[in-house]
């Protein structure tokens, strides 16, 4: 049955909201593009283009297949958060596209950010989509220019379990699954780096620009005292004709890019079932998505409208209807891939989690991949709720989350916070993607609670060591902690830090979430098992 959207556009309300959102999204364009490239006057751009080298992007560009989509993952990773760097990406861009016909994940580093050097979050953001990679079982394909380690950050780079080594484990992993795995050294490959080019299945070197080194030229005279150049150590010919680390020498960017893409297109075909459906335009426009968002953050989003602008034909086989209406589950499509869909419209109650918890059930028997769409403040709190279990109940449904087997895709387009993260296949729950909109927000629980709470508590405290209220105190306890939660909320705030694979445009959000599902059908199937359900 198609959904039958019942707003106004013509309001005021509804224009009024339009203008703004469309405001967010002119300005969210420009930082976008503020972090693209450096700067004209950038002297790592004027050495990178002297050495007859292509940026990243450029890299990527000519790698993929005319009209590709690129579904790029982290864009805004690093963003405000290492002194000194002044764009976003964290030195490497990682994304989707295909390739001679084949989606590939591509993991390219940007030389002209720090030497192409690894922060913490630009080995957060490597080894996510090796994940994504995995995953959804995609061909790795790895154009590779970098110095390694960001050595005054080693310890938060090297020692643990998810950093720099994680990366190598992650390609022998991906290997012995078949996964195949192409490195393109287009410059630097340095000290544990190296690994990158030797544990793929074939590698290219770019001639008089590509080294291969486990210890650089000063590593080398300081522990042997041998002085012996950059190329002579590991260039393309040394690692092509003497010690065979290089399978393809190539003469420039584009000549290496040309010999991977001819590689792939000798890769087997992903085994994916045919989508035998035809995509179907929604009833009602995309662009009516920015006026459905209120410029009042705590206003409600109404799922269906939303769901009536992304899903084909708008037809939404809806799933206990008149049961946990809070919850709307149902079956549809998106750009002919089918879809369950589990979205927001309201706080959880008992009822919503148990029939959440239910339909996951099902999409997990017919291994229909399921759409998360979150826009909650939390599961329903108070003594009568609590009495009746919801402890139990919302359990069920995170159960059902943690649990499942096909694959997941979450859309955040309002608020996530507390509990609600979690039933709603937040990042915890390893979604096989998480996309967030402009306007969305990530805590433990709204600024005005966090602020609340905080407070209540420090007055507690007081009392209770018979210390006198210093009302200027609390209210500034409250404004300081309504600040720090709003500004730790913001969407732009979780994307740096990686808490999500990318903030997207509602304008954009149908195709990203078709291309997301048609990737997900190369997950392997796995049959449904569950732990225990409380009841």
């Amino acid at each position: 049955m198609p959904l039958k959207s019942l707003i106004d556009t013509n309001s005021q309300e509804f224009l009024a909201n339009y203008q703004s959102y469309k405001k967010i999204l002119e300005n969210f364009e420009l930082l976008k593009e503020e972090h693209r490239k450096p700067s004209d006057n950038d002297p790592s751009l004027a050495r990178h283009l002297e050495r007859g080298k292509l940026y990243a992007r450029d890299r990527i560009a000519a790698l993929l297949d005319l009209a590709s989509p690129f579904l790029e993952i982290g864009y805004f990773a690093g963003l405000d958060i290492y002194q000194g760097v002044k764009r976003a990406g964290a030195g490497i861009i990682c994304g989707i596209g295909t390739i001679e016909g084949q989606e590939c994940m591509i993991v390219a580093n940007d030389a002209t950010h720090k030497g192409g050097t690894y922060y913490p979050l630009t080995v957060k953001k490597h080894l996510r989509a090796q994940e994504i990679a995995l995953e959804n079982r995609l061909p790795c394909i790895y154009l590779v220019d970098s110095g390694g380690a960001f050595l005054p950050l080693q310890d938060q780079v090297f020692p643990d379990r998810d950093h720099f080594g994680r990366i190598f484990y992650n390609q022998a992993r991906m290997s012995s699954l078949g996964i195949p795995q192409i490195s393109v050294v287009m410059g630097s490959c340095t000290a544990g780096g190296a690994y990158v080019p030797a544990m793929s299945d074939q590698t290219i070197m770019v001639k008089n620009q590509a080294t291969i080194f486990l210890g650089g030229p000063p590593l080398v005279k300081a522990a042997t005292g041998q002085i012996v150049s950059a190329e002579e150590l590991g260039g393309a010919d040394v690692h092509s004709k003497i010690s065979g680390v290089s399978d393809y020498l190539a003469e420039d960017d584009l000549d290496g890019l040309k010999i991977a893409r001819q590689i792939v297109s000798h890769l087997p075909n992903r085994d994916l079932t045919n989508n035998n459906y035809r995509s179907v335009e929604p009833l009602y426009p995309t662009d009516e998505l920015l006026g459905l968002i209120p410029n009042n953050p705590k206003s409600q989003i109404s799922a269906k409208e939303i769901l009536a602008r992304l899903i084909d034909g708008s037809e939404l086989d809806e799933f206990k209807k008149n049961y946990g209406e809070t919850l709307i589950c149902g079956f549809a499509r998106i750009l002919g891939e089918d879809v369950g869909i589990i979205a927001n419209d309201g706080i959880l109650f008992s009822e919503s989690a148990l029939k959440g918890a239910h339909f996951i059930e099902l999409c997990n028997q017919r291994q229909i991949p399921m759409l998360f769409m979150q826009n909650i403040v939390g599961f329903m709190v108070g003594k009568d709720y609590e009495h009746k279990g919801i402890a139990k109940d919302g359990a069920k449904m995170v159960n059902a989350v943690a649990t499942s087997t096909v694959p997941k895709i979450t859309l955040i387009i309002g608020s996530s916070y507390g509990a609600g993260n979690y039933a709603m296949a937040g990042r915890a729950y390893n979604p096989n993607f998480l996309f967030t909109w402009p306007n969305a927000k990530i805590a433990v629980m709204g600024p005005e609670q966090a602020a609340g709470v905080l407070t209540d508590i420090a007055i507690d405290g007081k009392k209770q060591r018979g210390e006198q209220i210093n009302q200027k105190e609390i209210d500034d306890l409250r404004a300081e902690t309504l600040a720090k939660f709003t500004s730790q909320a913001d969407a732009l705030y979780a994307s740096a830090r990686l808490w999500d694979d990318g903030i997207i445009s509602p304008l954009e959000t149908r195709s990203v979430l078709g291309f997301a599902l048609n990737i997900a059908r190369g997950a392997p199937k796995r049959a449904p098992a569950y732990g225990v359900f409380r009841m």
